[in-house]
């Protein structure tokens, strides 16, 4: 498991490499990856946290002086064999097709909105962006402080212009403590803000495996701070979602909650209000904003591989590439279904690595149970060649 993504001397595209994390020589292997394209950034993920800072203190000395190390923990790896534990994942971005910056939000869960805003556009101005290359941001959050939705709605709001994209902090299916890693400090009550520049050709890739029911349920109750259902149609919660999804409450388990979503309606779109336990008295805990009044509807499961396969396809150019953030009750729902390997197929053939989160956000929103994922192309002239210099 100790490389795989590697690009050959002299590709244009990201590299990933993944090691197991508790081995000995896992940060040589992810060295022997990275060295050769002199990155300007390298993302790292696992789900082990004091492993994070260890590999990171490591990498940093041994890599280019201003090469950005940032990361996060993670609920699961994804790399050249698909869905993976108990590994680490690193991400580098070469330095001649890459330039990046990151800027540290803190103290989520006071909301200093002003301060952030302050903070990007200034941000957005010093990096002094080239009109002619490709300009996108990459979010990494606390996954466990619950303010994803005003952060990502507060960047929306001061940088319009550049797409962002990321994924939320994990702790396995602990949902305990996460931690964000940028260079080799640790934090936590966080967000990193990543503004990366290349000249390569980017495409956000999105894709939901779930379709709305008739079945309905109201919030009647909730703790909108606490992302937190009391209770739907006037009855405890948890015991209420067991009856509509025709489940034992003592059998709901994270799979059952990935099998059946709750779906909130903005626009013309659902979106996953996903619940990540039940809470001691008989409410459920969610990975995303509620509020009582809400109307929610019953998400059914659809074709979990073909749609994303379709997704891909649609792209303009293949891909060198694609930096995936996958909610962590997809990969369980993929697990049920016996679809992993299927799904660790279409990752290798699409080049995708990344992590599971516990959320996701893109397009100003905070979503879950949702891939999401930036591809990186080779430029239009060198694709029309057909020699692209994948990796």
């Amino acid at each position: 498991m100790n490389t795989g993504l590697i690009a050959k001397e002299g590709a244009i595209g990201p590299v990933a490499v993944q090691a197991d994390r508790d081995a000995d020589d896992a940060q040589e292997s992810l060295l022997a990856g990275l060295r050769g394209i002199d990155p300007a950034l390298v993302l790292l993920f696992t789900d082990d946290q004091t492993r994070l800072r260890d590999l990171a203190r490591g990498l940093r000395d041994a890599l280019p002086p201003g090469c950005l190390v940032a990361g996060c923990s993670s609920a699961g790896e994804i790399g050249p064999c698909g869905y993976t534990s108990q590994s680490v994942l690193a991400i580098g971005f070469p330095a001649s097709e890459f330039r990046a910056h990151a800027l540290q939000l803190s103290n989520l869960s006071g909301l200093p909105v002003s301060e952030w805003m302050t903070a990007l556009r200034r941000m957005h101005k010093d990096f002094c962006p080239d009109p002619d290359r490709s300009l996108f941001g990459l979010l990494l959050v606390d996954g466990l402080a619950g303010q994803e939705d005003a952060l990502v709605a507060t960047i929306d709001a001061a940088l319009p212009s550049v797409p962002t994209l990321g994924g939320s902090a994990g702790d396995g299916l602990e949902f305990g403590h996460t931690s964000l890693l940028l260079n080799d400090e640790i934090i936590s009550n966080a967000a990193i803000f990543l503004m990366v520049e290349t000249g390569l050709t980017i495409s956000e890739v999105t894709f939901a495996h779930f379709s709305p029911t008739a079945t309905r349920a109201v919030v009647t109750a909730a703790l909108p701070d606490k992302r937190r259902i009391l209770e739907l149609n006037a009855e405890p919660a948890a015991e209420e979602y067991a009856r509509i999804i025709g489940v034992p409450q003592d059998q709901l388990t994270p799979t059952e909650f990935a099998r059946h979503p709750l779906l909130l309606r903005m626009g013309r779109r659902h979106h996953v209000r996903a619940i990540s336990a039940i809470t001691e008295d008989g409410g459920l805990s969610l990975m995303s904003a509620i509020d009582t009044g809400t109307v929610l509807t019953l998400g059914r499961a659809d074709d979990l591989t073909q749609g994303f396969a379709d997704a891909l396809d649609d792209l303009p150019h293949a891909p060198l590439m694609v930096l995936g953030f996958d909610c962590i009750l997809r990969r369980l729902a993929l697990e049920r279904a016996g679809l992993s390997d299927r799904m660790g197929d279409l990752f290798a053939k699409y080049r995708v690595a990344g992590f599971n989160t516990y959320g996701e956000q893109h397009s100003g929103m905070h979503v879950n149970q949702t891939f999401v994922g930036l591809a990186f192309m080779a430029p239009d002239k060198a694709a029309q060649t057909g020699n692209p210099d994948a990796a």
